[in-house]
């Protein structure tokens, strides 16, 4: 599907990354003309081999005049350069100060905290729109939740169960683990009777009721991603909880787990997964479920119909916001396909 506002520019920071290279191939399959930019100038001069036409601009995140640069003339800008902890700060500032939308695909759940916390009243008094976690973990599942409540306006507990294939992660994944791991001290959080905690001791393992044909799963309990920071954000709730299949939290932590290798002509891997969610209010209970393949490759998709729907004015609210709040969900959800299909309750 092409876009309604084709060829508008988009800057996208950390293009070079394995995440980026996704997003730039989606923007221009949309109609979109991506600006190639990052920390990197070897790198980017590397990416732009594969695509000569693009406009390339480095930057860096201690030089505010090279963001202003790179973002000069983007109808809005997709910071896909983590570890977000460092970036997303001064790129948020870059777009505030460019006057353009700001989309992250965050996974780093004290950098989304970060974004909430510092610059929610900025961008609100500005009429900004700032979407961090618009990514696999963080603001897909909060779609998914969103829509599964339905007509809810609260609940009792909101159930996001991860059944991943497998999970070769990326230098970047790596990378943010530890700056989020160090900030931690050790300690794993959770969110729990309507906030979050920071915990010491090892995750519990328990069975999850994956529907076919995956089947029951052994998980992680409270293997806490960035739901639990996007999900609270607008939804009034005393328990959000995120799992994770047992072999792939494995090979996250085993330090020997090879970076994810292309299996098809888009460059995906052969991951696929499935995504469980399960919201209970008052003793009544409502599930939706997706499915898809690649964790990385699906970002891109939801990253550049959230770029559509903002600066096509599809939205319901500005300032700093998770994408349950800002999109309508089921309809979000739908336009997925054919990356994921989704099953909702209705």
């Amino acid at each position: 599907m092409k876009s309604g506002r084709s060829g508008q520019s988009v800057t996208v920071f950390g293009a070079y990354g394995h995440t980026g290279r996704f997003v730039v191939a989606e923007l221009l399959e949309r109609g979109f003309t991506p600006v190639l930019s990052g920390r990197d100038a070897g790198k980017l001069k590397d990416l732009a081999a594969a695509w000569p036409d693009l406009d390339v601009r480095p930057a860096t995140v201690d030089d505010p005049a090279s963001l202003d640069h790179a973002l000069t003339g983007a109808a809005a800008v997709v910071n896909c350069a983590g570890p977000f902890a460092t970036t997303a700060a001064p790129v948020i500032g870059a777009a505030l100060r460019a006057g353009i939308p700001y989309v992250d695909v965050a996974a780093e759940i004290e950098a989304n905290l970060d974004t909430f916390t510092h610059f929610a009243e900025r961008a609100r008094a500005a009429g900004a729109v700032i979407v961090p976690a618009m990514a696999f973990y963080g603001g897909f599942g909060d779609l998914l939740v969103t829509a599964a409540m339905g007509e809810w306006t609260r609940a009792d507990e909101a159930h996001i169960a991860y059944g991943l294939s497998g999970w070769h992660p990326t230098a970047g994944t790596r990378a943010a683990g530890a700056v989020s791991r160090e900030r931690r001290g050790g300690r794993r959080v959770r969110y729990t009777k309507g906030r979050l905690e920071y915990v010491h001791g090892d995750l519990p393992v328990l069975e999850w009721p994956f529907p076919e044909p995956t089947g029951p799963r052994a998980v992680l309990g409270e293997f806490s991603m960035a739901d639990v920071v996007t999900v609270p954000r607008h939804v009034a709730v005393r328990e959000v909880c995120t799992y994770m299949t047992v072999e792939a939290a494995g090979e996250l932590a085993a330090p020997d787990t090879p970076a994810p290798s292309a299996a098809d002509e888009r460059g995906r891997s052969d991951q696929t997964f499935v995504v469980d969610v399960v919201v209970r209010s008052g003793g009544a209970e409502r599930r939706a479920v997706a499915r898809g393949r690649d964790i990385y490759a699906v970002t891109a998709p939801l990253v550049v119909e959230a770029l559509d729907r903002i600066l096509t004015g599809r939205t319901r609210t500005t300032g700093v916001a998770s994408a349950g709040e800002i999109f309508d969900a089921p309809d979000f959800l739908r336009a997925l396909s054919p990356h994921v299909s989704v099953d909702l309750p209705g």
